[in-house]
Formats: structure tokens, C-alpha cells, sequence
């Protein structure tokens, strides 16, 4: 994936907007951290994302997965965006977006997927 396909992803759903996140560019939704690209490491922050599934993907895929020190105690993992498939990355936006979205929008947005 490239910068250029995480900002169209990350834009493509309702309400999301770009914004600042402890001063660093980031992605919002209802005002909400939705995600970040991280330019240190060229990693986006995905988070919601528990412990256990956490050291799952960061076994199955280390050359994808990791986390810093700063993170360990988050729910959040980091995906360097070379090589995080853009499937993959919508399908943590997805998951996010439903816990941050109004619920309005989370049921407008799924009628429209098909998913009511």
C-alpha cells in the first residue's frame, strides 16, 4: 500500500476527516483518533486492536506488524504501510469507525454496504 491508498482509504468513510493528533497529522472520525501515519517508521496506527490479536499478527507477520515501547500498553498495533495489504487496512478502519462513528452514520453507512 502507499501513502497515497491509506489517505484515500482512511478519507473513503463517512465523516472522516484530517486532522491533528498530539501534533502529528492524523486521520478523524466524529472527532475522534481514527488513524495516523507514523513517518518515523512509515507505519500507520491502528488501533482497537487487543493484546492477544496484537502478538498474533505481530507472530504471523513481523515484517507488517510491531509496536514501539510507547504502544505496549495500548490496545494498537503498528502496520508499516509498504507492506500492509489495503483489504487488510480497511478492515481495522472498519472496525474502528463502528466504535467511533454516531450510530446514524455506522446504520446509514452499512445500508448502503448491503449489510441491514
Amino acid at each position: 500500500m502507499t501513502r497515497d491508498e491509506m489517505r484515500e482509504i482512511a478519507l473513503g468513510f463517512p465523516g472522516a476527516e484530517e486532522g491533528v493528533s498530539y501534533g502529528r497529522p492524523s486521520f478523524k472520525v466524529n472527532g475522534k483518533f481514527f488513524t495516523r501515519l507514523r513517518a518515523e517508521d512509515d507505519s500507520v496506527v491502528l488501533v482497537d486492536v487487543p493484546h492477544d490479536e496484537r502478538e498474533m499478527l505481530m507472530e504471523a507477520d513481523p515484517q507488517t506488524f510491531h509496536f514501539t515501547p510507547h504502544y505496549k500498553d495500548y490496545p494498537s498495533v503498528l502496520a508499516r504501510i509498504a507492506h500492509l495489504h489495503p483489504g487488510s487496512f480497511r478492515a481495522f478502519l472498519e472496525r474502528r469507525f463502528r466504535k467511533i462513528a454516531r450510530k446514524s452514520v455506522v446504520k446509514a453507512w452499512e445500508a448502503e454496504r448491503g449489510e441491514n
